[in-house]
């Protein structure tokens, strides 16, 4: 089968022929019909520190996926043939504390699909059954291949109850975009994004955000002003990384405010501890999707009348793959797609 692989250490990715995979017996075998470009993907293709550290060559990468059930081993009986699947793409060890106790997002020796094993940017994919997400209902396969980051999204924006609250996203990414559009849909009285990029900023406006701010030109203190605010937002999203937005985030925070942190930074950097103690701030850690709790609140936004299609801003055979990684590492986009069957 064609596969999109990290053949050797170095930057750069091949799309080259390799072994079909072979199905264990608690596996199913998908036939991958999209894919979905993530941030860690384009760490693997540049070869950057990260990635020196994590993957061992030869692999296949992506973890961003939809596939049809074509094979399944002997021992799946609640996955069938022909079933339209996404991936829950961190595998877990089903013995460690926290998984027997149901808390597998939290398994201690958690494995990546498409980081230490291969992944779904081929034209098949195995997967373990406990992994598979099964959609019962019509969702447009696009979607259906952006799962696993809406589910970041999603575990991150109802981290904390957002109805009638005021809402503030640092990080217009797509994730960023998506936990918008969910924060809207949950009943958030005001909804304000951060960013700098006003190609990702008209994206959030599309989405039906109350403000797009680029904070290269407009404070987030002169924004409360606009939306009559007197004491600060309730919930803050922290989806970029960057220390100068959870510092504002935190400087713009109501007492007793919460604060879901998604955005993974690069180093360690200072934070106003004073200001988190005085406000009794709450900061959460966010990490991949609960599951499958998540991935249950994902279905039933979709079936409810979420829209995610304004997030997915270009797609392209997955022959044209260095157009597409181009387009993602630049910036000007939302999602991109990779079209298996083109």
């Amino acid at each position: 089968m064609k596969a999109l692989v990290k053949t050797e250490a170095g930057p750069g990715l091949s799309l080259t022929e390799v072994p079909d995979p072979v199905p264990g017996p608690d596996e199913v075998l998908l036939r991958v019909l999209r894919t979905g470009i993530c941030g860690t993907d384009l760490h693997i293709d540049s070869w950057d520190e990260w990635s020196q550290r994590s993957i061992k060559p030869p692999l296949v990468l992506g973890h961003e996926f939809v596939g049809e059930v074509v094979a399944i081993g002997a021992a799946v009986s609640r996955v069938a043939v022909g079933d339209l699947v996404s991936g829950e793409g961190h595998l877990v060890c089903g013995r460690c504390r926290n998984c027997r106790a149901g808390r597998r997002h939290l398994c201690v020796n958690t494995r990546g699909l498409g980081v230490h094993r291969d992944g779904a940017f081929a034209e098949f994919v195995t997967l373990p059954e406990q992994n598979a997400w099964v959609h019962q209902h019509k969702v447009d396969l696009d979607v259906a291949a952006i799962f696993d980051p809406f589910g970041n999204a999603v575990h991150t924006a109802l981290a904390f109850p957002v109805f009638g609250e005021d809402v503030l996203i640092t990080g217009a990414g797509p994730i960023g975009l998506m936990a918008a559009a969910v924060a809207r849909h949950a009943g958030a009285r005001h909804v304000v994004i951060t960013d700098v990029s006003e190609y990702r900023l008209e994206l959030a406006r599309k989405l039906g955000v109350d403000l797009a701010l680029n904070v290269r030109g407009v404070s987030i203190a002169e924004v409360q002003k606009q939306l009559n605010m007197v004491e600060g937002f309730d919930i803050g999203m922290e989806m970029s990384g960057q220390p100068v937005a959870l510092r504002d985030m935190i400087t713009n925070m109501t007492h007793g405010g919460r604060i879901a942190m998604l955005g993974l930074p690069a180093a360690e950097f200072p934070v106003d501890w004073g200001n988190v103690v005085l406000k009794m701030l709450t900061i959460r850690g966010i990490y991949g999707r609960e599951m499958f709790e998540t991935w249950y609140s994902m279905s039933v936004l979709l079936q409810g009348g979420l829209d995610l299609t304004p997030v997915i801003t270009h797609k392209f055979p997955a022959a044209e793959y260095e157009q597409a990684f181009a387009t993602a590492r630049g910036g000007q986009c939302g999602k991109v797609i990779l079209d298996w069957e083109a």
